[in-house]
């Protein structure tokens, strides 16, 4: 019980900060200039005894504060409303939403943790310069080269001048981007975490035994690095959400950073707050698990 007691701690910290980000959200939403009524008033021509007909049917004549607590009761049961300006469920459209962003999240994190971590095991295992001026160089490239402007170097090159790939709706692109960006991430603090591991004396033992590298780096090496490989997972899976967000807007995926660019747009706060709730759970859940898998197996965390 003492043991789950940390666990414990870090869900319920996790929770109070998913309920701050929406809550902060929402009240943005509400002081943001100009609505949903003002937007279909300039589009249907509304009068103004329309238009205020039309907020109070719609809610937002009322205090904010009434205004969130009838919202988060109803979000908590899973009904996020209906979109104003397309007069559909919101949770419908998230769920058409959804998938596009897990695949290309998914696929991402795939592609930046097998590249990451097989550059550090080859790297510790071959001892090769050849991999450790590619993990470097992967480094830098995460730092120096934004995945927004890499995405238009890559729609111009392989969609454009090339045309292998299409310029909307490709997932290869996008998944290889990301992923490049989040293997440097993290590539070169595996290697270094890796290289620590292998001055252990087990491991020193096991290379006087005659044992393959590749048995050394996988067997004995890598069980060691576990806890930071954890932490690192967790991070890279955060950093998935704004980069699947800021690829789907340049790609034009029909995923849930689309949907929420467009009804940022057009005052369609319903899917705002809806979207922007999903990812701010997302977020917090994933950073919440991650720490409290590592603190079940690294207990030094939480002394």
């Amino acid at each position: 019980m003492r043991r789950l007691l940390p666990v414990v701690t870090a869900l319920a910290a996790g929770l109070a900060r998913a309920l701050a980000i929406v809550a902060v959200a929402f009240f943005l939403c509400r002081v943001m200039p100009g609505d949903v009524v003002d937007v279909l008033g300039l589009e249907g021509g509304l009068t103004d005894a329309q238009q205020a007909e039309l907020r109070a049917a719609l809610g937002l004549d009322r205090p904010v504060i009434a205004q969130f607590v009838d919202w988060g009761a109803q979000a908590l049961g899973g009904d996020f409303g209906r979109s104003v300006r397309f007069d559909r469920p919101v949770a419908e459209m998230l769920v058409h939403a959804a998938p596009v962003t897990l695949e290309l999240a998914l696929g991402s994190f795939g592609v930046g943790i097998g590249l990451a971590f097989g550059l550090a095991i080859a790297a510790t295992s071959l001892r090769s310069r050849v991999l450790d001026a590619v993990i470097d160089a992967l480094n830098v490239w995460s730092i120096a080269v934004p995945t927004f402007c890499a995405g238009v170097v890559g729609i111009i090159v392989f969609s454009l001048w090339l045309g292998w790939l299409p310029v909307i709706g490709s997932l290869v692109l996008p998944i290889l981007i990301i992923g490049l960006d989040n293997a440097g991430q993290i590539v070169k603090l595996v290697r270094e975490d890796l290289a620590e591991a292998v001055m252990l004396p087990h491991v020193r033992t096991a290379r006087a035994k005659g044992l393959s590298p590749w048995r050394i780096a996988l067997v004995h090496v890598l069980p060691v690095a576990a806890p930071i490989a954890l932490v690192l997972s967790g991070l890279v899976l955060s950093g998935l959400v704004a980069g699947t967000l800021t690829m789907e807007i340049l790609f034009g995926l029909p995923g849930i950073g689309s949907l929420m660019l467009n009804a940022v747009h057009g005052r369609d706060l319903p899917v705002v707050l809806a979207a922007v709730t999903v990812v701010a759970v997302a977020l917090v859940a994933i950073n919440t698990l991650v720490d409290a898998l590592h603190r079940l197996i690294d207990p030094r965390v939480t002394r």
